[in-house]
């Protein structure tokens, strides 16, 4: 070769060398040897030394080795800052009141405590599907956007939305790939088998690779010798593998080495990993997302969350009140916030609302919303906002955070990413408090089929049968403490809030025969459909029209809201018990697709919740509103039933008279029973502004109730009733005398004898 030609060649190599080195080395050449500092999920500083050698990390000899030795990997210890304390920390000693035990304080020591990168968000979705590569795929419905931990399967296999990545070879060069788009400091696999009612799939042991450029990838390795991870020994339990050394890098490989000898090569991820700065990104990462509120952005176990709770009783005790429904079988308080201008007391015409969240304990969200909202609402008030101040003034809110403690400190003790998608769902005792109160609906309808005369039927207010109340029923402490709670104050609306999906559903819940998947409306129906509406069109995730499904189900050709009977059958559900036993509508909103996000998502959920938590608080102004009362002495009527003609579901006064009946905007013509009063009935017109119509109605007592009454204390009939006597019994008597004629006449013409012609 010409020397000329071979100098260039030679250049030209050099160059391509020299654009391979930068290009495989550039995001972590500037961390080598350098104190890099990240935020973990609690807002502590986190400062560690990264000394690991990037060059001989990734590298472009990164064929993986066969070797299935099983090694161990340690957890990396790093020193950490703690942030300066917030009023949540404020000591419990010498409290002495609403049922708040003393002494909860616990110091916070500076102390080594374990790395802890949140998940990149293949659970959360935050990851989206085109991040996810794959060496192959058996179909479609088993493609790597289905290799996300937690996900459910639908109940068909073969479908487009099956359970897990499935690999279409069984051989050592399969693999998962996650681009994370930006320098990460990778930190830990979390791994799943499959989801399937049908198949048993699951990777015993998986080694880890690493790329900057999806190119040239370099074993994880422990000392001199390739990884190996232990991964799972069922589909299900969710099995953490932590990298001997965090490495920094764009790309990471799980890469399957052994699995279920009777199944092939399926898997379910997540990615921990701490993002590093990167000013070239182009791609907006959503963890640097959040919210500019001041609130207590973390997860919750017991003790902290009566702290929090009470820190803001300090900050307001204006308009706030700690109090307890009962105890969990643990002996776990289920504590109340009520926020109201005067709290601890029913006022006259101001309607009670309820936010229940934590009914399964391992769906958190609700609970830290609820968190959330309290700080909120408190602060907000002290600063005059007008809104705020408004709702706080006419309306009672009660805030139940966790109505399953017990479920939740098992799941908070497993944390966010292995929990998995059942830990803490029940109740200490393994119940579904969801399936828990009593099956008010089949009694209902029974009653409905064997009744002839259907104004004799109840509509409302069902009696609990005896069955279940009694003592040896298998009914959670929970689920009685709730139902107390239902009977003791006039709830007026309520949503129970869940998680594992993105969906508002309404009653009922339970449908006729059992049927698994039937559309089973209320009376209420459209007013149900209008609350549920109300929130899934404010909710920033499900107004999204182009989110990704959270499993299975696309509930956004339903705009994100669904009956409940129609989604799948509940019997014994809290909303169907709400609205057939107490005055109370209630609906379900299952807030993420990830039932426990991880704390570094908290302020991103609030701030895509937080409109949907104000706006449908607000709708218990809708409807119409009054007194019902003794027109002789003012006094309220207390259990006047209140019908709506053309509804088939009745309401129901409070003890002073005052009631509440959401309705639609429309023209209703409503009537009145009490007993012992003589009914009244008058049109109330609903506008479309959410403030309820005042309709006041005043009912007469019957001559007879009023006359007893009069007697009774000793008192002389006054002439006006007088009167009334008199002539009721003038009418009585002309019919008795009616009667006695139509009688006679009758039997004149039965003795008659029958004329022949």
């Amino acid at each position: 070769m010409h020397n000329g030609a071979r100098m260039a060649w030679l250049g030209v190599s050099f160059c391509f060398l020299l654009i391979h080195i930068v290009r495989t080395s550039y995001c972590l050449t500037q961390f080598n040897n350098e104190t890099v500092r990240v935020r973990n999920n609690i807002n502590s500083t986190i400062s560690f030394d990264h000394t690991s050698n990037y060059n001989s990390t990734i590298s472009a000899d990164s064929a993986p080795t066969s070797s299935a030795k099983q090694t161990t990997t340690s957890k990396p210890v790093v020193s950490t800052t703690k942030p300066s304390k917030k009023t949540t920390d404020a000591s419990f000693s010498a409290e002495n009141t609403d049922g708040i035990d003393k002494n909860l304080e616990t110091k916070d020591k500076d102390k080594t405590q374990e790395l802890d990168c949140p998940p990149l968000g293949l659970e959360s979705l935050r990851v989206v599907d085109t991040q996810l590569q794959a060496s192959s795929y058996q179909r479609m419905g088993l493609g790597p956007h289905r290799g996300r931990l937690n996900l459910q399967s639908g109940i068909e296999d073969g479908d487009l939305y099956d359970g897990a990545w499935c690999a279409l070879y069984e051989d050592l060069n399969q693999w998962l790939e996650v681009d994370a788009r930006r320098p990460i400091l990778f930190t830990g696999v979390v791994l799943q088998g499959r989801n399937s009612i049908w198949s048993w799939d699951w990777v015993h042991t998986y080694k880890v690779q690493l790329s900057n450029d999806s190119v040239y990838w370099t074993p994880c390795m422990n000392g001199t010798e390739e990884a190996i991870f232990e991964g799972n020994q069922d589909p299900e339990t969710p099995v953490l593998g932590l990298l001997p050394k965090p490495t920094v890098a764009r790309y990471i490989r799980i890469n399957p080495q052994t699995w279920y000898k009777n199944g092939t090569i399926c898997l379910r991820a997540e990615v921990l990993g701490c993002p590093l700065p990167d000013p070239n990104n182009i791609y907006v990462w959503e963890t640097e997302q959040g919210s500019n509120e001041d609130l207590d952005f973390r997860h919750h176990n017991y003790k902290e969350m009566r702290k929090l709770m009470k820190a803001v009783t300090e900050e307001c005790p204006d308009i706030t009140r700690i109090y307890s429904i009962g105890k969990s079988y643990g002996g776990l308080k289920l504590y109340v916030m009520e926020i109201s201008d005067n709290p601890g007391k029913h006022e006259l015409g101001e309607p009670e609302f309820r936010y229940v969240a934590g009914m399964h304990g391992n769906e958190v969200l609700g609970r830290e919303l609820v968190l959330n909202l309290m700080q909120y609402l408190c602060r907000q008030y002290k600063r005059g906002n007008q809104r705020i101040v408004r709702l706080v003034k006419e309306t009672r809110i009660h805030l139940l955070p966790s109505m399953n403690p017990d479920g939740y400190e098992g799941a908070y003790e497993k944390g966010s990413e292995l929990a998995g998608w059942a830990m803490g769902r029940y109740s200490y005792e393994g119940i579904d408090m969801n399936h828990n109160f009593a099956d008010l609906n089949n009694i209902m309808w029974d009653a409905q089929e064997m009744e002839t005369d259907k104004s004799k039927l109840s509509n409302h207010y069902i009696p609990i049968p005896e069955y279940y109340a009694s003592e040896d029923a298998f009914v959670a402490p929970e689920t009685r403490a709730v139902i107390n709670w239902m009977q003791d104050i006039p709830f007026v609306l309520s949503a129970n809030l869940h998680g594992g999906e993105l969906v508002v559903t309404y009653p009922f819940d339970c449908t006729r025969d059992w049927a698994p998947k039937e559309h089973t409306p209320t009376p209420d129906d459209s007013f149900f459909r209008w609350l549920a509406a109300v929130y899934a069109s404010t909710n920033h995730v499900m107004a999204n029209p182009d989110r990704r499904i959270c499993h299975y189900e696309d509930f956004q050709r339903h705009n994100n809201i669904i009956n409940g009977g129609a989604w799948h059958t509940v019997p014994g559900s809290m909303n169907d018990f709400s609205y057939l036993h107490t005055n109370c509508f209630e609906v379900t909103v299952e807030l993420s697709c990830d039932k426990f996000p991880h704390a570094s998502e908290l302020p991103i959920e609030w701030e895509n919740n937080k409109e949907s938590l104000l706006i449908y608080m607000e709708q218990v102004h809708r409807g119409i509103k009054g007194v019902v009362r003794d027109k002789d002495n003012e006094a309220g009527i207390a259990n006047a039933i209140i019908r709506v003609e053309d509804l088939d579901h009745d309401i129901r006064t409070a003890d002073d008279g005052d009631y509440w009946r959401l309705l639609n905007p429309g023209e209703y013509k409503v009537i009145v029973h009490a007993e012992g009063y003589i009914p009244a009935a008058r049109r109330c017109h609903v506008g479309s502004e959410p403030r309820a119509t005042i309709c006041d109605f005043y009912l007469t007592k019957m001559l007879k109730e009023r006359l007893l009454e009069i007697l009774a204390k000793g008192g002389k009939i006054p002439k006006d009733l007088q009167l009334r006597l008199r002539a009721l019994r003038l009418r009585k008597l002309r019919a008795s005398t009616k009667a006695i004629n139509q009688r006679r006449a009758r039997q004149r013409k039965a003795r008659a004898p029958h004329r022949s012609f």
